[in-house]
Order: structure tokens, then sequence, then C-alpha cells
């Protein structure tokens, strides 16, 4: 049997650049999405707190969070993982090269405060070192039906999941295309690590994708 996969919660941008005349602030979430499949649970990008994620799992699919397998960021913005913790016994990953720059990141950081004496800023880079300690880097297949679609540009590392369907080809693209109105007027996110590379990411993505689970936005059909 092909992977299920619905959407848990809906994310949304702090300010959305392409509403005309939106400037209202809004604590920023990714997109939480869960593929199902015989012999696994995959939950994508677990954006909102503990307690708040683990009613919207009540509401939107038949599990609790500790049914869940496999945690999977497609980027490690802390937006993208606030609620991690609430899955201890899961194997939690994310693409190689976004864990490998993160990681090296926070530990010139650390390092840099160290140096510096800075003893508030050494325990925050090791608090933000040991939110990702237990992340794991993801194989190129997670399960049968669900594999790495690497879209780099938004960050170092932004990877995309591909969900093996008889009919369609969906693509969870995390914030390679953010929102409804990106994907319509072709558009990135402002701030991308790489610029050309999330345009090239974006075109690729559209390329091969008939259904689209976008980073801030509900399922897209095209």
């Amino acid at each position: 049997m092909p992977p299920e996969y619905r959407v848990i919660s809906l994310g949304t941008l702090s300010v959305h650049p392409l509403w005309e005349g939106d400037s209202h602030q809004r604590t920023p979430h990714a997109t939480t999405s869960l593929v199902m499949t015989d012999e696994a649970r995959v939950l994508v990008n677990p954006s909102l707190p503990q307690q708040v994620l683990d009613a919207r799992m009540a509401e939107r699919a038949p599990l609790s969070c500790r049914d869940i397998t496999h945690v999977f960021m497609t980027s490690l913005d802390g937006d993208h993982r606030r609620g991690l913790d609430a899955f201890p016994q899961a194997h939690c990953l994310a693409h190689e090269p976004e864990l490998e720059h993160v990681r090296a990141r926070l530990m010139q950081e650390y390092e840099d405060a160290v140096t510096h004496a800075d003893e508030e800023t050494v325990a925050m880079c090791q608090a933000r070192l040991d939110g990702i300690a237990g992340i794991q880097a993801a194989p190129d297949c997670i399960v049968d039906g669900v594999d790495l679609f690497p879209l780099p540009g938004v960050t170092h590392g932004t990877c995309g999941l591909l969900i093996s369907q008889p009919r369609a080809t969906v693509l969870i693209a995390g914030d390679a295309i953010a929102t409804a109105e990106h994907l319509e007027q072709g558009k990135v996110l402002p701030g991308c690590h790489d610029l050309e590379k999330a345009h090239d990411s974006f075109k690729e993505a559209i390329e091969i994708a008939d259904v689209i689970i976008p980073g801030r936005d509900n399922i897209l059909v095209r």
C-alpha cells in the first residue's frame, strides 16, 4: 500500500510578504505533516509546542506523539523543531548538509563566546547544541515510498520529502515553496541563504510535483 499523508497543523509566516498591507506580527511556525506507511509513522516539522502538537495529533489522526517512529525536519530553523522533545522514542532526522552546517555554525558561535568569556552566550550556544544533539543524518530513503528530495537555498541544506503515489507525485517542500502565493507568483522567501539555489530548487519542485505541501500553507494540487 502506498504511503498516506495528511497535514496535522498549518504553518504561518511572521509577516506574509505577498499579502498586500500585511504587517501583523505572528509567531511563525512551519506546516506539520504526517506520512503513514505499513511500517512507520513519519512526522515532518514538529513546529508547535509539545502540548499543542499532541492535541493537534489527536484531532487529525488516530495517533499520539508516542506512535511516531520518525521525525524529519526540512530545515533546522528553530520554528521547524519547536516540539521535538515530544518524540524521545523516534528517529529524529535532517538532511546531512543541513545538519553539518548548523552544527558547525553553532560550534563556532560557542567557541567565540568561550574566547570572549561571555558566560551567558556560552550557555545559550550550549543549549542550542544540546537541542540538535539527538538529530541524525537522514538516509536517502527514510522508509519505503518516502525519499529525500534536496531543495537547498532557503537554508544551506533545506530538503523535502518525495512521497510515492500511484497517480501523483507528492512533495513535502518545506520553505522551498512557502505558501500558495509564493507558488502562484514564482517567488521564494526573502533572506535566503543562497538566492540562486533557492530559485533553482523552486523550479525543480514545481517540475516534479503534482501535489505540494508547502512550508507555511495547506496542500496545493497543481
